[in-house]
C-alpha cells in the first residue's frame, strides 16, 4: 500500500542534490573549469564540449550558486580530455555510481596509491591500470 510508506523511504531523484552535498563535491575537486572555458582551453565550439560531457568522454557536475556546468580541470589539458579517463568512468558507472559518486572518488586522497594524492592524480602520473584496478574492486 503506497499510502502507509514513510516519508524517509521516498526514494530521491539522481539528479538532485542538496547545496551541501554540491558543496563538498566543490571543494574535493577544487578547480573547476566551465563549459566555455574548456571550449577555450581546447580551441572547440561550446556545442562540441557539451556533447562530450553528453557521450561521457568528460564528466561534469553542477556547480557555484548559479549552478553552472563545470568540468574538473585535472579532466583536461591543452591536448584535450585525459584518454584514461572514459574506461574508468565506465568501470564505475558499470558498478553503479553516479557521475558526482564517480568525480568524488577519483578526487579523494588515498595513500596506498602509489603517487601521493587521489585516483586522478595516479592516472595523470601514468598509473592507469592500478586506478581501474581499484575502479574495480570499488565497483563490483
Amino acid at each position: 500500500m503506497a499510502d502507509s510508506c514513510p516519508v524517509s523511504e521516498t526514494p530521491v531523484q539522481p539528479d538532485e542534490s542538496t547545496p551541501h552535498d554540491t558543496t563538498d563535491l566543490e571543494s574535493l575537486v577544487g578547480e573547476w573549469l566551465t563549459v566555455p572555458d574548456v571550449a577555450e582551453l581546447l580551441g572547440v565550439p561550446l556545442s562540441q564540449v557539451r556533447q562530450m560531457v553528453a557521450d561521457r568522454d568528460v564528466l561534469a557536475a553542477r556547480i557555484g550558486e548559479r549552478r553552472v556546468t563545470a568540468i574538473p580541470a585535472k579532466f583536461v589539458d591543452e591536448t584535450g580530455v585525459r584518454p584514461e579517463l572514459r574506461g574508468t568512468f565506465t568501470v564505475l558507472a558499470d558498478g553503479g555510481m553516479d557521475d558526482a559518486e564517480i568525480i568524488e572518488w577519483l578526487f579523494t586522497p588515498d595513500p596506498t596509491l602509489p603517487v601521493e594524492g587521489a585516483p586522478i592524480d595516479a592516472l595523470r602520473a601514468g598509473h592507469k591500470t592500478e586506478v581501474r584496478r581499484r575502479a574495480m574492486e570499488r565497483a563490483f
